[in-house]
C-alpha cells in the first residue's frame, strides 16, 4: 500500500494497485461534492468549470511580490502574497488568498512574467503537486453558509499556502440556479 502521510494533515490519500481511499477530517454536514472540492490539488478552477459547465475566470484582487533580485533560486526565493476571486460570470465562487514562494527561474517566469494562475502553473509544468490539507471549517457569515480550507501545494520550484473561502455553499446544492440568482440578494434560489 502507498500513501502520502503527512503529520497532522486533515486528508489522507492511500492507494494500492487496485484501490484508492481518501479520508477527510471535516464537519459532518459537508457533502460529497464539497469533499471533492476540499481535496482539489491545484485543479479547483477546472473542477468548478466541470461542475457548472461554464468558464471559470480568475480575477486578481491584489498581488504583492518581493524583490526579484538576481532571479529565483533556492538561495534567492521570491515571495508573493496574492488574492484572487474565482468567478463564473458575476458570481464569486471562491476567494483564494495565497502565500507563494518561487525557487526556480521557470516558475518565476510563469508566475511573474506570464501571470499564470497557480493551478495553471502546475498544469503547464505537468507536475502533480504534493498536497497537504491544513484546516477545514464551516460557518455562517451574513446569513450565508461558508466553507473554507487552508492547504499547501508543493513541487520543485514553487510552494503555495492557500486559504480558500467558498462564500455560499448553496452553489454546490443549487448549481445553475445559484448562478442565475442575483448575487446581491440575501436568499438563495
Amino acid at each position: 500500500m502507498s500513501s502520502s502521510p503527512v503529520p497532522n494533515a486533515l486528508a489522507r490519500d492511500t492507494y494500492t494497485g487496485a484501490s484508492t481511499s481518501i479520508e477527510i477530517d471535516c464537519p459532518e454536514d459537508v457533502t460529497g461534492l464539497e469533499r471533492i472540492m476540499l481535496v482539489a490539488q491545484g485543479d479547483l478552477q477546472r473542477l468548478l468549470s466541470a461542475f457548472f459547465g461554464r468558464t471559470i475566470n480568475i480575477e486578481c484582487i491584489y498581488s504583492k511580490t518581493g524583490s526579484r533580485g538576481t532571479g529565483a533560486s533556492p538561495q534567492n526565493p521570491i515571495k508573493q502574497a496574492r488574492q484572487v476571486h474565482l468567478r463564473c460570470g458575476v458570481r464569486v465562487l471562491c476567494v483564494a488568498t495565497s502565500s507563494v514562494t518561487v525557487t526556480s527561474p521557470e516558475c518565476e517566469r510563469l508566475l511573474l512574467d506570464e501571470r499564470f494562475a497557480l493551478g495553471q502553473i502546475f498544469r503547464h509544468l505537468r507536475r502533480y503537486p504534493d498536497f497537504t490539507l491544513l484546516s477545514v471549517g464551516a460557518q455562517t457569515v451574513d446569513g450565508k453558509r461558508e466553507l473554507r480550507r487552508t492547504y499547501k501545494l508543493e513541487t520543485e520550484g514553487i510552494v503555495c499556502e492557500i486559504l480558500e473561502v467558498f462564500p455560499d455553499r448553496d452553489m454546490f446544492s443549487c448549481g445553475q440556479a445559484w448562478l442565475a440568482c442575483d448575487p446581491a440578494s440575501t436568499s438563495g434560489p
